[in-house]
């Protein structure tokens, strides 16, 4: 029976054979995997998370979920230091001086000593460890991959949460972006 719900193609199903929006999460896996590097994520060396840590501290005190967050969104997803780098680093700055906590809510802020502000600044005029080489950092290009992960998780909200109106507006916006990405590459 074509068009029941039965039916791979029938309302309520995804893009192809399976339960409804496995088609949309299986796009949303590709995209992701079109753009990953094998091997995950950057790994960054302990030298980088310190770098790390003092040049965002020199610009104002945080907590380490914090200093977490701004490498990554600086990095443009390329590099999420673990808690597991990141704590200790924060731990190894106070025992040499450089950092300290102060707890407030539950929560230690850490913030730059005289001897941090010192070291943060002779560091100032080397590149962000953020940043690192190639594609990373402030190129368009790790900009991409986030920006259409970003594109396929509002399809796939649209998908599971969106009246027929909504859904068949969405597949209209994507075919116009598709369109306009090829104009792009036509461009001389």
């Amino acid at each position: 029976m074509h068009g029941a719900r039965g039916d791979a193609y029938g309302p309520g199903r995804g893009f192809g054979f399976g339960p409804p929006g496995a088609g949309v999460w299986e796009a949303m896996d590709q995209l992701r995997s079109a753009f990953e590097k094998r091997g995950g994520p950057t790994r960054m060396g302990r030298g980088d998370v310190r770098a790390a840590v003092l040049a965002l501290l020199a610009e104002r005190p945080m907590h380490g979920y914090q200093v977490i967050r701004e490498i990554e969104e600086r990095s443009a997803g390329a590099w999420r230091p673990s808690a597991g780098s990141v704590y200790p680093t924060l731990q190894l700055l106070a025992d040499e001086g450089l950092i300290q906590a102060e707890e407030a809510g539950g929560r230690k802020t850490y913030s730059l000593t005289e001897a941090g502000r010192a070291e943060a600044d002779e560091a100032a005029d080397r590149p962000a460890p953020w940043l690192g080489t190639g594609e990373r950092g402030t190129s368009p290009y790790s900009a991409l991959p986030r920006a259409g992960i970003d594109l396929a998780q509002a399809a796939a909200q649209v998908h599971r949460s969106g009246s027929p109106e909504q859904v068949q507006q969405a597949i209209g916006v994507l075919d116009e972006a598709r369109r306009r990405l090829y104009a792009i590459l036509a461009q001389d």
